[in-house]
Formats: C-alpha cells, structure tokens, sequence
C-alpha cells in the first residue's frame, strides 16, 4: 500500500510530536522518586542507549560494509573526530543530564526549559561558531524565550536557599538543552545526514557509556535498580527511550521536514511544551501554576516569532539555512 505524501507527512508529524510530549511525561514519572521510581535516571539512560544501539549500530555497520560510508570502528557512518565530537554532546551528555534533571524538577519544568531553552543555545551558539547573524526580530524572540524561563526556573533558584531541589533539575534541564544545541550547530558545520549522525551519536554513546556504567555497577560503585525491577519495565523503557525517541522520532522528524519544510515543522514542534506541561497536569497531577502558565505562553511565543521571522526569507536564504532552522526546532530526535 503507497500513501501520498501529504499522508506521510501529517502521520510523521503527529507521531514526532506524540513522541516527544511523551519523552517528558515518561522521563518524569520513571525517574521522580516521590512516585517510588524503580530505576535510577543513570538507569533508564542505559536502557535508551541500549535500545537505540539495538537498531542502530546494525544500520550503521550495513552502512559501512555497502561502503556508502567512511565508517570508523566498522559501526559509524562518521569519521572518528565528527563521531567522538557529535556524539559527546548529542549522545552521551544529553542524556545523562536530562535524566538527572528529571529526578529533580517536575515534568511541567522541562516542558518550558528544555524545548524552550533549545532555540536560544543554538542561536547564540551559530553566531559564535557559525557566524550567523541574530536579526532584531530573532532577537524578540529569544528575549521571550530568555523570559519565560527566567519565569520559570527563577522562582526555583530563588527557593535555593529554602533547601528546595528543584533549581538542580532546571540547570540540570538547561544544560541538556546546551548540549543538544552544540550537537545541532556541529550537525550544520559538519552539513551532516540526520539518520547517519544519529547511529554516530549513538555509536559513541554505546562504546563510552555501555562498558563504564556496567563496570561501576559490578564495583558496587553506583546503584541499579536494573535487577530488581520486572522485565517489562527494562523492556518498555528501552523500546520508548531508544526506539522510540531516538529511531522513530528521527526518522519522522526527517520525513516531517521534507514535507512541510523547516519553518512549518517548526511551528508544528512549538506545540510539545505545551501539551507536556498539560500532559504533566492530566496524568502526573502536577500544579500548573500562574508563573508556569507565563513561562509557557512567553517560551511558545518566543518559538513562534522567531520561526515566523525565519519565514520571511527568500527562498534561496532558507534552503542554505535549513540545518539552522532544525536547531531552531531542537532536535532530530528526542
């Protein structure tokens, strides 16, 4: 059966963002531990490593063997220095942070802090490293975006003092959203494939993190709940860590992308920090409070206008700036 492609595109679109409003609603309610969490964030960061590597090193050594591909270590689509640079940022310290920041701060914050702060990182940084030039409309936009979360991870660092945790999960949330930044503004310099670069990613995630958490784990130097848990909850969390958030929201992003085009599937990703945060409302009774509510509106706003600004470039000014318009969007996967 042939779908059109104004099917494959809306599909791709509905799944993509289904799957990253549900990367923030699943992250949280696995790793809160006033919910009796039975993994540890550094846990579910393995089951998402593992559960990708499962698709994806497979591909990648298809990949190399066809010789479409350079390869390094005969799994990477990539040269050895693009992997370990891609791949530090994109695959291994992103994950570690946002995990950790889910033990901390509640769902509702990484909606606003995480696809809000994306944006931002990945304008200052392709200025600083790409030399992209911030016009004054971008720049509203990122004002907003700086707004809003100063609106909502403000009053958590305020509360520092009080003994409150929360502030660690907002930084922690941050710099996720820094290093994910990193990882798109190298995609674009690099001008790299987004299926290759996520095997890349998640090749170097594989070697580095795999063998030091399973050797920290046999030295009794970290704790697991890995085998304490039932063999659903490791297979779920692997299947939509891995498969899910990497694999599929990848590949959908991508098609999402030659259908609608970067600014129109950005706008189109502008809904997830809004359904997650309601998603955190509905199914993790978290409070949607006035200054989260403000923090919401000003980070969507923020998005928003600055994709609208993107817009209105000629033709020729956005295709030679498509990669930076998917940093504007955040991500190739969740």
């Amino acid at each position: 059966m042939r779908f059109s492609p104004k099917t494959v595109g809306t599909a791709s679109a509905v799944i993509t963002v289904v799957i990253w409003t549900s990367f923030i609603v699943i992250a949280r309610a696995s790793a809160d531990p006033s919910r009796g969490a039975t993994l540890t964030p550094f846990d579910i960061a393995l089951l998402r490593i593992l559960g990708a590597s499962s698709i994806l090193l497979p591909w990648g050594a298809w990949l190399v063997r066809s010789g479409t591909a350079p390869g390094w270590l005969g799994v990477s689509p990539l040269p050895w220095r693009i992997t370990v640079l891609t791949g530090f940022f994109g695959g291994l310290l992103y994950a570690m942070l946002a995990y950790a920041g889910f033990f901390f701060a509640p769902a509702a914050h990484a909606s606003v802090l995480m696809p809000g702060s994306l944006p931002l990182w990945t304008a200052l940084l392709a200025a600083l490293i790409l030399h992209d030039r911030i016009t004054p409309a971008r720049a509203l936009g990122l004002a907003c975006i700086v707004a809003g979360d100063l609106l909502v991870g403000g009053a958590s660092l305020l509360k520092a003092f009080e003994g409150g945790v929360v502030w660690k999960g907002d930084l922690l949330f941050m710099a996720a959203a820094l290093c994910w930044s990193v990882y798109s503004v190298l995609a674009r310099k690099f001008a790299l494939d987004a299926v290759r670069a996520t095997i890349a990613i998640t090749t170097f995630a594989f070697i580095t993190y795999v063998p030091v958490y399973t050797l920290l784990i046999a030295t009794g130097a970290v704790d697991t709940r890995l085998g304490e848990v039932p063999v659903g909850t490791v297979v779920f969390q692997a299947l939509f860590q891995g498969v899910g958030s990497v694999v599929i929201s990848g590949i959908t992003f991508t098609q999402m992308i030659r259908y609608f085009g970067p600014v129109r599937s950005t706008m189109i990703t502008a809904l997830v920090p809004g359904l997650s945060a309601l998603g955190a409302v509905l199914f993790l009774g978290e409070p949607l409070s006035v200054s989260l509510l403000g923090g919401l509106a000003l980070v969507t706003l923020g998005i928003l206008f600055g994709v609208r600004a993107a817009g209105v470039r000629t033709p020729v000014s956005v295709a030679t700036n498509d990669r930076s318009t998917l940093g504007m969007a955040g991500k190739h996967s969740k």
